[in-house]
């Protein structure tokens, strides 16, 4: 077994190693061991590792500290000289949250840009003046069409989960965002697999790569417990689904639809655990919102779709429940990486109804995920030992009484608009009472095996 080094045995500047003490933060991941000497030196790097292996450190420690020192610069507006690529908008927010306290101990400025909020923020930020920028390719290509910002001064450009960038069909505008930047200049690349035309990019991006592979594709947690539980029908799948939910510490709930996973997160408040939806329906204000509620412990639980499958990270959570199976592999190991992360331990269940078993079987061997199936009701032992101690009924915040419609003005106004709840699950206020926005309907019950911890919404390692 390798012994952990330290940040600042592996020529981490003291600043920087400063920061991350701070944090709680003194040995280095096998990800990060492996690559800060080369990267920290400039050279070209490909990492690949599994979800939660800290990857995100791995290069933002580079970025800022050859930022501050072997590549000092003046800040000008719209010219970043950091760039940092995501495939999500809630992956680059934990970037962006991870990377800023390193980069503040240099005075460095960093900000996001991504879709689905106002580009007025993100033009004023650019035309400040920043050093780094993370980005989701979308957004950023639309700002360098209308020339608020431009690529010619990126001395170091990180692309983060290469492989999600390409199964969201992102690869050709990643591919003219990479061909603005220098070619001269320091490229790494993170990616748990490097197919789907991966391998492309690394070949015309990255000169002369140092290759370091933590983990491959298919690894999974040693912390890290599986289980496969077999109903007989919708009713039981529904009833067990609500115990599994009702324990004292967080967990993910993953359903194939944005409609069943807001349906759900209703139902789980309205009986009394309060619960949080995650999904493409939701505007990026609702979603922050939502994120920050169960970050925060305010919700217990976050029922999403795979759109929270990669990028999300939250301290503590205890339990991933594939309440509708994923349609392949990867998506399984992506959301099970939700628990068990940065050296903690989690637990992850697949609920399967009579029709799923082969399909679920044929996913779980291209996994290699062994585990025995075992059928199971709500009130089964197997499930009570994972559920543990149930934690308290939160009770809903009655329905609002709906205002008189004005002359003119539609009943069903937006809701976010006014600064009220996302269309979720009863976003809850502190204290644990969801808000009156957007009430659940029916019943469940039941919660985790362990207290939950300190929350914490940021991505760390």
């Amino acid at each position: 077994m390798t012994t952990p080094q330290t940040f600042a045995a592996l020529g981490v500047p003291q600043a920087i190693a400063d920061v991350l003490a701070s944090q709680g933060k003194t040995e280095a991941f096998p990800i990060q061991a492996d690559t800060l000497p080369d990267t920290l030196q400039g050279r070209d790097v490909l990492g690949r590792g599994k979800t939660g292996s800290g990857k995100t450190l791995a290069f933002a420690i580079p970025m800022v500290a050859r930022l501050a020192g072997q590549l000092p610069g003046n800040r000008k507006p719209g010219r970043p000289r950091g760039l940092i690529l995501a495939p999500t908008r809630e992956l680059a927010t934990q970037i962006a949250v991870a990377i800023e306290p390193l980069a503040a101990a240099y005075s460095l400025k960093v900000t996001t840009i991504f879709g689905g909020v106002s580009q007025v923020r993100q033009v004023s930020a650019l035309k400040g003046g920043v050093d780094i920028v993370v980005a989701c390719p979308g957004r950023l290509e639309d700002l360098m069409k209308q020339r608020h910002l431009t690529l010619d001064g990126v001395q170091i450009t990180v692309l983060d989960e290469a492989d999600h960038m390409a199964d969201l069909g992102f690869l050709p505008v990643v591919t003219r965002i990479l061909a603005a930047t220098p070619d001269k200049g320091q490229r790494m690349l993170f990616s748990a697999t490097l197919d789907n035309g991966v391998d492309k990019l690394v070949k015309r991006f990255l000169h002369n790569q140092i290759t370091h592979s933590v983990d491959e594709a298919t690894s999974h947690v040693e912390a890290m417990t599986h289980s496969v539980f077999e109903v007989d029908g919708v009713d039981a799948k529904k009833k067990l689904v609500h115990q599994l939910a009702s324990g004292t510490g967080r967990r993910i709930l993953f359903m194939r639809t944005k409609h069943q996973a807001r349906k759900l997160a209703k139902q789980l408040t309205d009986a009394g655990i309060p619960s949080v939806d995650l999904h493409g329906n939701l505007s990026q204000a609702a979603r922050d919102r939502n994120l920050a509620a169960f970050s925060s412990g305010q919700a217990r639980v976050l029922v999403a779709t795979d759109v929270a499958a990669r990028g999300v990270h939250v301290d503590d959570v205890q339990l991933v429940v594939h309440v509708d199976p994923p349609a392949e592999h990867k998506a399984y190991l992506h959301r099970s990486g939700r628990t068990a992360r940065a050296g903690s331990a989690g637990d992850v269940v697949t609920v399967v109804l009579p029709e799923q078993r082969k399909d679920t079987a044929v996913l779980l061997r291209k996994a290699d995920i062994k585990v025995t199936p075992i059928r199971v009701t709500a009130d089964s032992p197997a499930v009570a030992n994972l559920v543990g101690e149930q934690a308290r009924y939160v009770q809903p915040a009655p329905k609002a009484e709906p205002a008189p419609a004005r002359a003119g003005t539609p009943r069903n106004s937006n809701n976010a608009r006014r600064g009220g709840p996302a269309r979720s699950g009863g976003q809850p206020r502190s204290g644990g009472q969801p808000r009156s926005g957007g009430q659940p309907r029916s019943g469940g019950g039941g919660h985790s095996r362990r207290a939950a911890g300190p929350a914490t919404s940021q991505r760390s390692r």
